[in-house]
């Protein structure tokens, strides 16, 4: 099957299209995924710490932001691994940097997800 660039849907069958698309993406790494089933914890964690702990709306903002900001470097740094593996099999020193670069991603995600929720917690219960 080829795809066809001037048959594209519009309107809101492109959304539902596009819904259904990013659905099925991450059922897909729910099932096929540790990193991001831990995530999904890491996720429910974070909402669990937003609804009981008194931090500011702001702070709850970014605490959640920055959760999200984890999981989707994990889903860029997986379809970087799919579309490499889809490429080829064999060990290639290109193919390893684009999956060494899209773990580094992940890694800057975690250093700001820590930064974040770091600071969040520091600012309301170190500083007295």
């Amino acid at each position: 099957m080829k795809f066809d660039s001037t048959n594209k849907p519009t309107g809101l069958r492109r959304i539902y299209l596009a819904s259904s698309n990013s659905v099925r993406a991450l059922r897909w790494l729910a099932k096929n995924e540790s990193a991001f089933r831990q995530e999904l914890i890491l996720l429910l964690i974070t909402f669990g710490v937003i609804f009981t702990v008194d931090f500011s709306l702001y702070e709850k903002v970014m605490m959640l932001s920055a959760t999200l900001f984890v999981m989707f470097a994990e889903i860029v740094n997986t379809a970087i691994e799919a579309t490499v593996d889809r490429v080829g099999l064999e060990i290639h020193p290109l193919s390893g940097l684009a999956k060494d670069l899209g773990s580094a991603g992940v890694l800057i995600s975690i250093i700001v997800f820590f930064c974040v929720w770091g600071s969040c917690f520091y600012s309301n219960y170190l500083l007295l």
